[in-house]
C-alpha cells in the first residue's frame, strides 16, 4: 500500500508519461536509416534498429554500454529503453545524448 501512496502522491505516472512523450519526440529525430522505428509508452520505449553487416541491436546495446548507458536488445533487432519512473528531465536527457552520440557514430 505505501508504494501505491509513492506512486500518487510524487506522481510518478504524470511524471512518466509526461518524460516519455518526452523521449519518443527525441528518438524520432534519430537517423532513419539506422533507427526504422519508434514506440512505447510512458517511461517504457524501444527504437527498431535497420540491421546491416556492420552493426545490429547488439552491437549498437554494446556500445551504448561502452558510453554509459545499459539498455536491452530485444527480438534481434528492437532496444528497449525502461528507465526508472523517478528519473528527472535532466537524467533523461543525459540518457537521450548517449544515445544520440551512439547511433551517431554507425553512420
Amino acid at each position: 500500500m505505501a508504494a501505491l501512496e509513492v506512486l500518487e502522491e510524487e506522481k510518478l505516472a504524470e511524471n512518466a508519461e509526461t518524460l516519455g512523450h518526452y523521449l519518443r519526440g527525441e528518438l524520432n529525430k534519430l537517423d532513419k536509416n539506422i533507427v526504422t522505428a519508434v514506440r512505447g509508452k510512458g517511461l517504457l520505449n524501444a527504437i527498431v534498429i535497420k540491421e546491416t553487416p556492420d552493426f545490429d541491436a547488439w552491437k549498437v546495446c554494446l556500445r551504448l554500454r561502452d558510453n554509459g548507458l545499459l539498455a536491452k536488445p530485444t527480438h534481434g533487432d528492437i532496444i528497449r529503453f525502461a528507465p526508472p519512473l523517478v528519473i528527472t528531465k535532466d537524467q533523461l536527457q543525459e540518457c537521450i545524448d548517449i544515445i544520440t552520440k551512439t547511433i551517431m557514430s554507425f553512420q
